[in-house]
């Protein structure tokens, strides 16, 4: 895909880019496909579907009490637990306002920990990694934010989710349609978005203005970016996804070029 190469372009020292169809087929690529990069936030999509997985499993239930009082599985998954950023700290009420928080994904992942028996970390390769053959991707810290991978190990992961294997269909349904509708919340990069709509780990596009994926994407896209310059997105209306991973952080030149790149790919698969 000749959109791909606009990546050669940009301020970044090394970047790799790799859309997928609907089929699991990689349509196009760029860039080191098997160079590892970090994936800041777009961690927890990953963590989220070793969460699904595990209730599933049996090992966990949405609705179970998890994180700070009233709080569930479900609340901290679609970040309306009221857990700030980075802090163990309630600043709202579960259910009431959407504040996107890098310490609900790790109060769940130790909660599966307890759950299990096994680090979080472990559970993610045995349940997510090992069976789709991500075999260069790794989670060495939080389950927010410290994930690493590649180009070529995304890919199969966003094959996954446009024809899951691993989890029944309904439950990734479930997972990427929005959950608590109607919250307001600030998307981080982006400001006050309302709604700010997510589903479970997953953020959808939804109506978000501005946003970092395209004006064309269609309003059912999700997926998740990260503040080390990476992203993943799934739009199921036009049956591709893309992978983008970069080594420069997220900023003002992300904001300009993500959006026209997506769009560029988009009109190119029409």
């Amino acid at each position: 895909m000749e959109s791909l190469r606009t990546i050669d372009t940009w301020p970044v020292p090394h970047a790799a880019v790799a859309v997928v169809d609907a089929d699991g087929r990689v349509a196009g690529a760029h860039g080191p496909q098997d160079q590892v990069f970090a994936l800041a936030s777009v961690t927890k999509p990953l963590a989220a579907y070793a969460m699904l997985l595990a209730v599933e499993e049996g090992a966990l239930e949405l609705d179970e009490p998890a994180g700070p009082p009233g709080s569930t599985v479900r609340h901290l998954l679609a970040h309306t637990s009221g857990l700030a950023f980075d802090e163990h700290r309630s600043m709202a009420e579960p259910g009431t306002r959407r504040l996107y928080s890098n310490a609900g994904f790790e109060v769940l992942a130790e909660h599966l920990e307890k759950g299990c028996g096994i680090p979080f970390a472990e559970y993610l390769r045995q349940a997510v990694l090992e069976p789709l053959g991500m075999d260069d991707t790794s989670l060495p810290g939080s389950a927010a934010k410290d994930g690493r991978s590649t180009a070529a190990d995304l890919s199969r992961f966003a094959a996954e989710l446009q024809a899951p294997r691993l989890l029944d269909p309904s439950t990734l349904d479930t997972a990427t349609k929005v959950v608590f509708p109607g919250l307001k919340g600030v998307l981080p990069g982006y400001g006050n978005q309302s709604p700010n709509d997510w589903g479970l780990g997953f953020e959808i596009r939804g109506t978000k203005d501005p946003h970092w994926t395209g004006a064309s994407s269609s309003p059912r896209t999700f997926g998740h970016f990260g503040q080390s310059g990476t992203f993943l997105w799934v739009d199921p209306e036009a049956r591709h996804a893309m992978v983008l991973l970069t080594d420069r952080d997220f900023g003002p030149w992300a904001i300009e070029a993500w959006p026209r790149l997506t769009d560029a790919v988009l009109d190119e698969l029409r």
